[in-house]
């Protein structure tokens, strides 16, 4: 084989007009049209997400959902480029695009045929035999799609302008490649159950007939391989099959994070070995891993007889520089490394099929990895002929193309798919061709078919999801009506007002009083009534993260990140920037004690095989969904909660898992808890279970805390064997009268190498008491007016209802799900921005962030400050809002009114006394009403006050 790069030399670019050049300019391969600053002015034609009724485009001068493409273009382009080919009796030629849209191939206005099933997931061959000598090349890319499914591409992450782009131009290696004119075209390895593998041998003769000689060679098998051949017929595509391929005793097997790869080397003679005339026609060389996947019988994924939890983050093509996704293993090594580094064992691909560069890569680290086709279709999947068409290539090239890649474990047929019963038998039909193409993966119909509404599919091998019909299999879900009921009751009222009625987040987090026990054994006891395979949750968390603007300086390439630029006017506007770090620390510190709770109650839950993360990496459009850890540049935002280390700490193949009943207490409580471990790890979990709890104890001479061992105990001889939950133990601890003040603790919890820590808070038992000198009251009325002239203290603190609070939002304990942008109902709470040091909360600890011991206080209403109260506002307890509105608003907050004080309060917490930290908090501000600390700085006139 011999390769020609055709990247060393420019190209001409035309794009068609009336002279078929409208444009005529010279480029370098590979590129794309972005890149190359051709197109027109980028616009919103297209809705963000193909099933949400409720999105929002935001009116403005720019587009505010998503990047802008400075250049954008949507039809077909030519490149054109001089080649020579070689003689026919020299050698075969073929013409190879690593990755492009529909291409069409011309010599000399001649359009050639292709040699392989065209698809946009996998490379682009064309045979050019028999063209002998100089000739112009023309290459038509046309990402309008002509004659396949358009819709379901351009909304998939292959092509959507929310992330990918719809790119067009020609990616990855560009050559001619020159074969003997009988060449081993491919080489496919497949791992076995018993020890053994098999091969298939693509080989492709031409011009006469062929006999000779196979030969396989492998440092992995127990013995070389030979085979005799005959092919009979010049013109000929044969696969030889070498089955029961035994695999030598010492190989290793790949397995997570253990890239362990052998190679196989195919060698093909002409005649028999022992003749002198014999010779080698082609050699090929392929590398491959051994291992076992599938399901181990009980409904749960396994790897190498292990069983294992996936630990998956869901790759949207976020590539903002390029616009397209990296085609160098190198680039994509530092993409699994990032992940690695978070806990990541597995990467699902959504709705996309990356380059074959990923899968090395995946290969080297031991990654998993879950493609999908380039497949987004909330309707009528695979109903029309051009779609079923298209996808069945898609499918069989995929599967053909990753065959040696035993980092390739699983594929769905695309993201949240709906279809009635012509769809769903075409799936079938197709999850019928996969199995058989190669049953070394596991298939699926899609990735949350019909939103889990009509259950799981049976000839599917796994279901992953959101929900089984009602039973969910994650803690939030966006706030869209759920019964019928409901649903009229939101229909009447948007009808009526002409506008959106507001849901809340749906899910547990926010709706259930927190605790550490949650998980969905419920919805797998009713999963298992009907279906027995693997089970893993989809796209868990999307939990809110507000912008830091200092990734702007990192926008080097073809996106305009003027939804950004948007935001960053709008928190000048507001006065916002001298505090704007504060908000994105205090909003992420929030998003990822969610995403915890998320990943612990799947690992809590014993029949499931794994959680798929949405996501890690910021999401650009879709109302700009900022939900990460990390940056749309992949990078680390620069917080102390997006460190991989902290993310990590709770996403790990060996988990310690506290049973808290709940995270506060009074003094003179027990503290009981069951321990178990999650262990998917390679080896048993065993050893002495250690725990203490520690205290942050406050130095006032000193102005800090200082970490406290208050009580520490041991069990000796814990065993929790890999592949299990299992129960390690249970902890009573007496919470007893060592506590002098409210105190924040830590219980830290080991065995082996398994640690976990949680947050616990120890309050005094005591009942709040308002002294003598505040007027505590419900109403701002003549009297709360009269108190305050004469310079006293009032205490404002009406149930937290719409009806005490006109101008307000009902708050949440998370921050907002995925945008508001995308999901228009929800009120827009991004959680609380508290002053952690204030006097008020001498005796109730607190972080500046929201945490477990605000929960039933977060989730109460917030008030709109209006025009009249000067931003930005000093309020104890501000309650963030959404980069869409950036609203002033507050839970809690001091002011001067007239001669006297005033503290204006949300929270209800009259309504809140059955709750320890509800006690704790009204007693606390209590004290600092009564005493010398309560001092305002700012003032508000009496008539703004009562307008709130």
């Amino acid at each position: 084989m011999r390769l020609v790069d055709l990247t060393t030399k420019p190209w001409q670019l035309m794009l068609p007009g009336e002279n078929e050049a409208s444009l005529n300019k010279m480029v370098y391969l590979p590129g794309t049209l972005d890149e190359f600053g051709v197109g027109h002015e980028d616009r919103l034609d297209n809705s963000c997400h193909p099933d949400e009724t409720t999105a929002q485009s935001f009116d403005d001068d720019v587009i505010a959902t998503r990047f802008t493409r400075k250049h954008t273009y949507e039809g077909p382009a030519y490149f054109e480029q001089e080649i020579t080919i070689a003689p026919a009796e020299k050698c075969r030629t073929f013409f190879e695009i690593e990755r492009a849209r529909c291409v069409r191939v011309y010599l000399d206005g001649e359009e050639i045929s292709s040699y392989e099933e065209q698809t946009i997931s996998t490379p682009h061959v064309f045979e050019l035999t028999g063209h002998e000598g100089i000739h112009r090349l023309r290459v038509e890319s046309d990402n309008s799609y002509p004659g396949l499914p358009h819709d379901a591409i351009v909304y998939s992450s292959a092509a959507t302008d929310e992330t990918q782009t719809n790119w067009n131009g020609l990616l990855g290696y560009i050559r001619l490649r020159e074969e003997s004119k009988s060449f081993l075209s491919q080489v496919r390895v497949y791992p076995k159950d018993g020890g053994k593998l098999c091969a298939e041998i693509d080989l492709d003769t031409y011009d006469e007939p062929f006999e000779g000689v196979l030969i396989l060679k492998s440092s992995a098998l127990a013995q070389d391989y030979e085979q005799k051949i005959r092919v009979t017929t010049s013109n000929s595509r044969k696969t030889i099959v070498a089955e029961d391929l035994l695999i030598s005793s010492s190989a290793a097997n790949w397995d997570e994070y253990d890239g362990k790869l052998y190679e196989l080397t195919a060698a093909l003679y002409k005649n028999d070995l022992q003749s002198s005339e014999s010779e080698k026609a082609d050699e090929k060389t392929v590398s491959f891993g051994i291992r076992t996947f599938g399901d181990d019988g009980y409904g749960h994924l396994s790897l190498n007889g292990r069983r294992i939890f996936l630990r998956s983050e869901a790759n949207c093509a976020e590539f903002p520089e390029t616009g397209y996704i990296p085609m160098e293993k190198e680039a994509w090594k530092n993409i699994l490394q990032t992940y690695k580094d978070y806990g990541i064992n597995m990467v699902r691909f959504h709705s996309h099929c990356p380059p074959e560069a990923a899968f090395f890569a995946a290969d080297e680290m031991g990654i998993l990895m879950q493609p999908e086709l380039s497949h987004w279709d909330p309707k009528h999947a695979f109903e029309f002929d051009e779609s079923f068409s298209y996808y069945q290539k898609e499918l069989r090239q995929i599967i053909k193309a990753l065959a040696n890649h035993p980092s390739f474990v699983m594929l769905t047929f695309g993201n949240e798919l709906h279809c009635g019963a012509l769809g769903t038998s075409r799936m079938h039909k197709m999850l019928q061709d996969a199995k058989k193409q190669d049953p070394t993966r596991l298939y699926a119909n899609a990735s949350n078919a019909h939103y889990g509404n009509e259950g799981c599919d049976e000839e599917s091998d796994f279901y992953a999801s959101q929900s089984f019909y009602n039973y969910r299999i994650r803690g939030t879900l966006a706030g869209n009506p759920e019964t019928p009921e409901e649903a009229a009751k939101v229909d009447a009222y948007e009808k009526a007002n002409g506008k959106l009625a507001k849901v809340n987040i749906k899910g547990y987090i926010n709706n259930q009083y927190p605790n550490a026990k949650t998980n969905f054994d419920e919805t797998l006891r009713k999963i298992r009534e009907q279906y027995k395979k693997p089970v893993f949750s989809f796209e868990v968390g999307q939990f809110e993260v507000l912008p830091d603007f200092d990734e702007l300086a990192h926008f080097k390439g073809i996106s305009d990140p003027a939804n950004y630029r948007r935001i960053q006017r709008m928190v000048r506007e507001k006065g916002l920037e001298p505090v704007w770090k504060k908000y994105v620390e205090a909003t992420g510190e929030l998003s990822r004690l969610c995403y915890r709770e998320e990943i612990e109650a799947a690992m809590r839950t014993k029949d499931l095989s794994g959680i798929s993360l949405l996501g890690l990496q910021d999401f650009p459009g879709q109302g700009t969904a900022l939900v990460g850890m990390l940056d749309s540049h992949l990078e680390p935002k620069p917080f102390d909660f997006a460190k991989p280390e902290n993310f990590r700490a709770f996403f790990k193949e060996q988990l310690v898992l506290v049973g808290i009943e709940k995270y506060t207490y009074e003094e003179g409580e027990t503290f009981c808890a069951d321990v178990q471990v999650a262990n998917y790890g390679k080896i048993d979990c065993a050893g002495d279970l250690e725990w203490t709890l520690w205290a942050y104890m406050p130095n006032e001479e000193l102005n800090n805390v200082r970490k406290v061992a208050l009580k520490s105990g041991h069990m000796s001889a814990v065993s929790c064997p890999k592949g299990t939950l299992s129960k390690a133990g249970t902890l009573k601890i007496e919470l007893n009268n060592k506590i002098t003040a409210p105190v924040r603790c830590d219980l830290t919890v080991k065995i082996a190498d398994a640690v976990n820590s949680y947050p616990i808070w120890i309050y005094k038992n005591e009942m709040p008491k308002c002294p003598e000198s505040v007027y505590e009251t419900t109403k701002l009325d003549l009297q709360a007016k009269k108190v305050l002239d004469n310079g006293g203290i009032v205490y404002y603190s009406p149930k937290s209802e719409e009806s005490s609070f006109h101008n307000s939002i009902r708050a949440q304990f998370s921050t907002d799900f995925w945008s508001v942008g995308t999901f228009g109902r929800q009120e827009g709470a991004m959680g609380q921005l508290i002053q952690k040091d204030h006097p008020l909360f001498k005796e109730f600890p607190t972080e500046s962030h929201t945490n477990w011991q605000w929960w039933p206080m977060a989730n109460q209403r917030a008030v709109i400050l209006p025009d009249a109260v000067k931003q930005p506002f000093d309020a104890i307890i501000t309650e963030m809002d959404s980069y869409a509105f950036l609203r002033p608003m507050a839970q809690l907050f001091e002011c001067r009114v007239g001669n006297g004080k005033l503290l204006y309060s949300t929270l209800g917490l009259q309504d809140l006394q059955q709750y320890p930290e509800g006690k704790a908090l009204l007693r606390s501000i209590y004290k600092y009403l009564d005493s010398e600390a309560f001092a305002p700085k700012q003032s508000i006139e009496w008539e703004t006050l009562v307008s709130i």
